[in-house]
């Protein structure tokens, strides 16, 4: 497991003493995490994401979230790992990534003029301190009632697949919405960033200094 260089120049970074790694392949929390303008790698988790009979979808992101992070923190004991996940909750049944076109179409069947709840969860280990902390942003969200050619229209344009739930409100997916009630606003992308400042300070990450340098 190899961490990706973050894309932060050299002259834009202070070697930390104490590495912080967002383990995770989404591009979304990537980019999400480089708003903070700290020094940060990549390196993705290889977690079985299947859900355990009966869990139900906040359980699932926050087990999902730090096991992400454990494993990560496996290969890089003095690094700060960043881990999170992201159920959409139906009535209490789990909506993950669609994957294809016609999974995506019957997620927003059943969703469209339902209110749902984004389940994202953030975790944060470092081995080699012995921290480990994580928390839950439960976004609340309700769907206009989309009819199929709006269902159809938006999916070509937008190709959410890779998206919980199919909704990608930081692009087209806003159109889906009639309201959104959160306390976190960027939970709903995919990376609290709220709750992440929080518990990566704990860790030791050093946020607002002059050159995003770390403890």
């Amino acid at each position: 497991m190899n961490p990706v260089s973050d894309p932060l120049s050299t002259a834009e970074r202070t070697p930390p003493n104490r590495p912080l790694i967002l383990g995770s392949s989404s591009r979304y929390r990537r980019e999400l995490l480089q708003r903070l303008r700290i020094p940060f790698e990549v390196a993705s988790p290889d977690v079985d994401e299947t859900p355990g009979f009966g869990e139900l979808p906040g359980a699932l992101a926050e087990r999902l979230a730090l096991a992400k992070a454990r494993a990560v923190a496996a290969a890089f004991p003095g690094a700060v790992v960043i881990g999170s996940d992201q159920v959409a909750d139906l009535d209490g049944q789990p909506l993950g990534k669609p994957g294809t076109h016609e999974k995506a179409v019957a997620q927003l069947r059943r969703m469209r003029g339902q209110t749902v709840i984004f389940q994202t969860a953030v975790a944060v280990v470092c081995l080699e301190s012995g921290y480990e902390a994580q928390s839950l942003a439960a976004v609340k969200v309700k769907f206009r009632a989309l009819t199929d050619d709006e269902i159809e229209n938006y999916l070509r344009a937008e190709q959410p697949y890779d998206c919980a739930g199919s909704a990608k409100s930081e692009g087209l997916g806003i159109a889906l919405l009639e309201s959104i009630d959160n306390d976190d606003p960027t939970a709903l992308v995919g990376l609290p960033l709220i709750r992440t400042c929080r518990l990566i300070q704990a860790a030791g990450v050093k946020l607002l200094s002059p050159q995003g340098s770390q403890a």
